[in-house]
């Protein structure tokens, strides 16, 4: 008998049930002074650190009822099926840096390997040297310290590469070249993987750039929708058209961010804490506007900018949105914002996971009422990623009324 999941996320506040996070592995020891601007981070982890800390979180939330699901598990499981090998072998040899002859290499080196082992040249990558078959002109000419099949360090920060909205999953294009096969293996998981069989895709990596970390669910019906340094304007409205023409949501709120790297995502400055509270890095509340998209027949009617807490508090049906105004004087602000002190994962209303290091942020949420899940994150943040980041909510529960 076949175990029937249930996948299904409406708000941001719901009680947690199931996520998907990523256990940061090899990949982390990959990088270098060398790559590390290219791959993303801005600083090179203690890989055995960050693996301590990512397992603190997991138990966290475990230890709150959570399921915990990892995506290599996932993937190697997938890679069971001939037809997802293929999928993904695909997907990686159409590289145009290598040329025939590494690229017919590099496939054969491929299909010898394990489900396992492929899941971890997928994510981990394949170095130069480590290509023992390797031959031909291309080959000849890259640096031995040269990546074949890049690594994907940023695969820890699994809400960027999909997003459940509803019981519809968005696996999401991805902006940044460094990033973009992390969709490649969310979107392969979810199209073969046994416990996501049946699940219809709301959005796919070949549409135009949207990722995660600007996809807030306000409540049933409402999303918020950054569009800044990684989300464009064009990727909002392919994913307004969709989501609305399929009953997904009423109302889409397009919210123009600062393109800069402290506030790359919509979840860096704005995270909620209970159905009607929202956390913000107190300059962009004052800032922060948003236009209403709603559907008019086949069309978008888009709305005039307005105050985002305005128009988010009418689209929710609320009087106010509460705003916990961190009141930090400025240079703390930036200090804790640069360190995701906005990016809160709710577990339940009035419960969140937050970095233990954004002492002053995490005293304001308490004087508000709301309890703080502290972990650490010193090496898991040199990506620039907080716990809401770190985790792809798969199973909530229904939003209190």
């Amino acid at each position: 008998m076949t175990h029937t999941y249930e996948h299904r996320v409406t708000s941001e506040v719901g009680r947690l049930r199931t996520v998907l996070l990523h256990r940061p592995g090899a990949e982390l020891k990959r990088l270098t002074p060398r790559n590390s601007d290219k791959l993303l981070f801005d600083a090179i982890p203690w890989a055995g650190r960050a693996q301590e800390e990512h397992d603190a979180f997991a138990q966290a939330l475990r230890e709150r009822g959570v399921e915990v699901l990892y995506l290599t598990e996932l993937l190697q499981d997938a890679l069971e099926y001939e037809e997802a090998r293929d999928v993904a072998i695909a997907g990686v040899i159409d590289d145009g840096r290598w040329g025939d002859q590494l690229r017919k290499v590099v496939e054969g080196y491929l299909r010898d390997l394990d489900p396992e082992v492929l899941a971890q040249v997928l994510i981990a990558g394949l170095a130069h040297e480590e290509l023992k078959a390797g031959h031909g002109l291309v080959y000849r000419l890259m640096d031995r310290h040269d990546f074949i099949i890049d690594p994907l360090p940023g695969l820890l920060f699994t809400r960027d590469n999909s997003a459940w909205i509803g019981d519809r999953v968005a696996v999401t294009s991805l902006a940044m070249p460094a990033r973009r096969p992390e969709s490649a293996l969310t979107g392969l998981v979810y199209a073969h993987h046994p416990r996501f069989a049946g699940v219809e895709p709301v959005y796919d990596r070949s549409l135009e750039h949207v990722e995660g970390g600007d996809i807030l669910l306000l409540s049933p019906g409402v999303l918020a929708v950054g569009t800044g340094e990684r989300t464009t304007p064009a990727g909002v409205e392919r994913l307004a058209r969709r989501v609305l023409g399929a009953g997904l949501a009423h109302t889409v709120l397009a919210v123009p961010i600062a393109q800069e790297r402290a506030t790359m995502h919509l979840d860096t400055v704005c995270t909620m804490v209970d159905v009607d509270t929202v956390l913000m890095y107190p300059p962009m509340a004052s800032s922060l506007t948003a236009y209403a998209v709603t559907a008019d027949g086949g069309e978008l009617r888009v709305a005039e900018p307005r105050p985002f807490l305005e128009a988010a508090a009418d689209a929710m049906g609320l009087d106010r949105l509460k705003l916990i105004d961190t009141g930090l004087d400025p240079v703390t602000a930036e200090r804790e914002q640069w360190d995701d002190g906005n990016n809160t994962l709710a577990i339940a209303p009035r419960l969140a996971v937050a970095y233990e290091r954004n002492i002053e942020t995490n005293a304001q949420l308490e004087a508000a009422g709301i309890e703080v899940i502290r972990i650490s994150g010193s090496e898991l943040g040199t990506g620039r990623g907080g716990p809401r980041c770190m985790s792809c909510p798969i199973l909530r529960d229904p939003p209190p009324a």
